[in-house]
């Protein structure tokens, strides 16, 4: 029969555990829920959009992803850090992009805040054309709102951190996925890998797509061939037969805009 105390008290162990985990929920919170974007939450919360937020799905440099309970069921909710770590590592055609939707480019606020705009008019772009990402239900400032892709209140893994159990089938709906996005949407993804597709009961779901750009600007034939390509070698380790040529052109690189050039 287990000793009493050690039902009622908890060990050394345990309580060196738990107060790590809450110095871990304190830095969260102050990295991520300073007094502005603690604000534009609760503006989502009284618009219905959801009604808490539960715990982090993933956090990066730029911002993190939040699973939230509403009514309705779970919801994403995604967080853009205010500061400039964000554009650091984003290419020109975005830069040219914010300077005409922001103006000067010393605002990181108003440029963080056209970015989380950007997102969610391009997840209403490709939802419309019957691409597969997550339906976004609205945004305020630095805050996306989204549907949640997961099981039973779990999230969708992203594509490099399981093992496909038909990769076959799983390219082939990227590859339809790819194609509706370029050439009913007229958008190409830019930073497309195993990490920004998740999979939800075998299906690819595209995420992180603020960097999409339009099929007829001049380096959109580029950055799709740089998407197909890396794709094309890692399904090719798979055992999918493929190269980079051939998912170029099924993805949609072969209808293209004929003045795109690279």
């Amino acid at each position: 029969m287990p000793d009493p105390e050690e039902l009622l008290y908890p060990t050394r162990a345990e309580r060196v555990e738990d107060r790590r985990k809450e110095r871990q929920q304190r830095k969260l919170v102050d990295e991520f829920f300073d007094h502005a974007t603690l604000l534009a939450v609760g503006r989502l919360i009284n618009r219905g959009q959801f009604q808490s937020v539960d715990y982090p799905i993933s956090t990066g440099k730029e911002g993190g992803v939040f699973r939230a309970s509403s009514p309705d069921g779970f919801r994403a909710v995604k967080i853009y850090r205010i500061g400039n770590t964000i554009f650091r590592h984003v290419p020109p055609y975005v830069i040219e992009w914010l300077r005409r939707e922001v103006g000067a480019m010393g605002n990181t606020s108003r440029m963080i805040f056209a970015w989380t705009r950007r997102e969610h008019t391009v997840l209403t772009q490709l939802r419309e054309a019957d691409v597969r990402v997550p339906q976004p239900f609205g945004h305020f400032r630095n805050v996306l709102v989204m549907d949640f892709i997961g099981v039973e209140g779990l999230p969708a893994p992203p594509m490099q951190e399981i093992v496909l159990q038909d990769p076959q089938a799983v390219f082939e709906d990227l590859t339809a996925q790819l194609k509706r996005m370029v050439v009913t949407a007229h958008l190409v993804h830019g930073d497309l890998s195993p990490y920004n597709v998740l999979v939800l009961e075998d299906r690819p779901v595209l995420i992180d797509v603020a960097q999409a750009i339009a099929t007829d600007h001049p380096q959109a034939r580029e950055l799709l061939l740089r998407d197909t390509a890396n794709f094309a070698r890692y399904f090719r380790r798979l055992g999918v037969e493929t190269s980079a040529k051939e998912f170029f052109e099924a993805a949609g690189g072969a209808e293209l805009p004929s003045g795109t050039t690279t």
